[in-house]
């Protein structure tokens, strides 16, 4: 069975390093019989690089990539499949195929849900109003994916929902949460649209606490059992969508 090697973005902030780790920790523990390692594309050790290399040096003759990111922007189309084209130059009998980005996945959508509902906002209540606060991105086309997100958030609850933006995009933080006020919500969580905490994370935050003071902040996706489901089913479809090469034998 070919590894399974999670990418994630990488950053300055050992916060973000932290809950990763635990992320992939949970999603190897649900699957003991997969090797499941873990690289980061930047600014984090171990790289993408490092991790291939040391799958190539252990005899594997196939491994599956799978970007943990939220959107199909730089990162995914550009940066990782450079990384990977110059490892299968290195390592010309390492099949190495590129799963698809956990994208705007209903279940992750559902895990950023119960962290909402965990950090106390009842789904019954109608002057709750939640703000899904993404990167954004200079792609006008992925920013609407993420507008759409916020009904997906909303279904079966009766809050009134945004999307806001750290880089890029408008709405800001501070406009969705007065576009919610105007909308009769009276209390307002931020929900991270991230799967870290990180330095963009702490910008959403001050700015919301600049727009509203009471405002409450829901943890970001991190070890939530829904993203380990997601990384297999992506795991899974790139194994099916290479029948009859080394990566399926």
């Amino acid at each position: 069975m070919a590894p399974l090697i999670a990418v994630a973005h990488g950053s300055r902030d050992p916060r973000s390093a932290r809950v990763v780790v635990a992320a992939v920790a949970a999603i190897r523990a649900q699957r003991p019989d997969l090797d499941v390692r873990l690289a980061f594309l930047d600014l984090t050790a171990p790289s993408v690089d490092r991790v291939v290399d040391a799958v190539a040096a252990e005899g594997h003759s196939a491994a599956v990539v799978v970007p943990l990111l939220l959107g199909s922007a730089f990162h995914a189309r550009v940066d990782l499949p450079g990384i990977l084209a110059g490892a299968r130059a290195r390592h010309p009998r390492l099949a190495l195929v590129q799963a698809d980005v956990l994208g705007g996945d209903p279940r992750l959508v559902g895990a950023v849900r119960d962290r909402v509902v965990a950090a106390g906002a009842a789904v019954d209540d109608p002057e709750t109003g939640v703000v899904l606060a993404a990167v954004g991105s200079s792609h006008a086309a992925a920013n609407r994916r993420v507008n759409r997100l916020t009904a997906v958030l909303s279904a079966g609850t009766r809050w009134s929902t945004s999307a806001c933006f750290a880089t890029a995009a408008q709405p800001s933080v501070g406009q969705a949460i007065s576009s919610l006020h105007a909308q009769g919500a009276r209390r307002v969580v931020i929900a991270p649209w991230f799967l870290a905490p990180g330095l963009l994370t702490d910008r959403l935050g001050d700015a919301a606490l600049v727009a509203d003071p009471d405002v409450v902040f829901a943890d970001p996706i991190g070890a939530h059992p829904n993203l380990a489901a997601v990384v297999f089913d992506r795991y899974a479809a790139a194994v099916r969508a290479t029948t009859g090469t080394r990566l399926s034998a």
